[in-house]
């Protein structure tokens, strides 16, 4: 009895992780879509090292969709919500909120690739830092309809998922504790997200 009861209880804290995670997961990554101040890759890494490191099955494959589920629903909202403001006269804070984190030079920008090149501009911008919100605003400029936006924004919050996941597993593999390998995902995370703005400041 005491010996076939072990592995149920030793099962049972993961499961209750599992339960109260993958929530989290998906409510954080939902609101820094909306308010892009949230660290949504770092929480994305972390989750994968934790994942990596279970014996439960699927849990890397559970991170991946839930991850890439809360950035979708997000990013439509935000869209949505923004959409909303161009079309009334007083346009909307959700609206003005979009335009405050698009530098003028980097609108600028995203509107001549937008127009060069569509949708692939849209899917590039959520693996470049800082990249998402001036597509997204060139997007709302250019009057694209919710349905447009979301068939682009679609394979863009898939890669951006798979992107955060592997530098999580890289930084899960790399060391024999979760916590080591969440230290280091979320430090290569915070120097992928750095390094445009250090270029371009030395630029």
């Amino acid at each position: 009895m005491t010996l076939a009861a072990a592995p149920a209880s030793a099962v049972l804290p993961e499961s209750a992780q599992q339960a109260v995670g993958y929530p989290s997961l998906f409510l954080l990554v939902l609101i820094g879509a909306l308010v892009p101040v949230v660290p949504t890759g770092a929480l994305v890494s972390s989750a994968a090292v934790v994942a990596f490191h279970r014996t439960a099955p699927f849990s890397l494959a559970l991170v991946f969709v839930t991850a890439s589920l809360a950035a979708f629903l997000g990013d439509a909202t935000l869209y949505w919500l923004g959409r909303r403001g161009t079309r009334s006269k007083n346009g909307s804070r959700w609206l003005a909120a979009i335009r405050s984190r698009a530098p003028e030079e980097r609108l600028e920008q995203a509107r001549g690739k937008l127009a060069g090149h569509g949708v692939a501009v849209l899917v590039l911008s959520r693996l470049v830092p800082a990249g998402r919100i001036p597509v997204m605003l060139a997007c709302l400029l250019a009057e694209w309809p919710l349905r447009r936006f979301a068939r682009g924004n679609l394979p863009a919050c898939l890669a951006w998922a798979v992107t955060y996941q592997v530098i999580g597993i890289l930084g899960g593999s790399l060391f024999p504790e979760p916590w080591q390998g969440v230290v280091a995902a979320v430090a290569l995370t915070v120097v992928v997200s750095a390094a445009p703005g250090v270029v371009r400041r030395f630029r």
